[in-house]
């Protein structure tokens, strides 16, 4: 018998400083088998960066053929991709090629600086793409079935609270 995701619901209150996005997400969210509580905790740090109402999870870790996050034009074409990692040149070729814009976060930091000197001058042909990393400690100790979380953005920084901790993450772009 396979092990079935487990269904987080997460409630986002975002105040986008950067961008002036304001806005709450009441968000259900399936947690695959192996995924870790720190990836699972990258995906939603990835929605809260480019939080829209369009903006939604997709089959993730499930499907090869479509990436973690995605957001959609009225006329289904693809405006934004997101994955994250350190994908495969042809992934991102693919996504380039089906999207307007592209952003992939990278986590893991030795793993990723490894992987962006391997990939950067094959990547840099491609202008709808944007690599960025995610620096975030201790994130993983906000997971729960049901969450509650305030999000400040500001200067590039994330700042996560729930009830009992606050969580600084940064980003930076490559």
């Amino acid at each position: 018998m396979a092990i079935s995701s487990t269904i987080n619901k997460v409630s986002l209150n975002i105040a986008n400083m950067d961008t002036h996005y304001y806005a709450d997400h009441e968000l259900t969210v399936a947690q695959h088998p192996s995924e870790t509580d720190f990836r699972f905790m990258m995906r939603l740090i990835a929605f809260v960066l480019n939080a829209d109402e369009r903006l939604s999870f997709t089959k993730g870790l499930c499907s090869d053929d479509e990436p973690e996050l995605w957001q959609k034009s009225l006329t289904d074409e693809i405006e934004l991709w997101i994955d994250l990692g350190q994908p495969d040149e042809k992934r991102i070729r693919k996504a380039c090629g089906r999207a307007e814009r592209v952003i992939i976060y990278t986590y893991h930091e030795r793993k990723a600086s490894v992987w962006w000197q391997q990939q950067q001058q094959k990547l840099a042909r491609f202008n709808n793409l944007t690599v960025k990393h995610i620096h975030a400690e201790g994130v993983e100790t906000l997971v729960k079935r049901s969450m509650q979380l305030q999000c400040n953005i500001q200067d590039g920084e994330v700042y996560l609270t729930d009830a009992e901790q606050n969580i600084t993450v940064s980003v930076s772009a490559y």
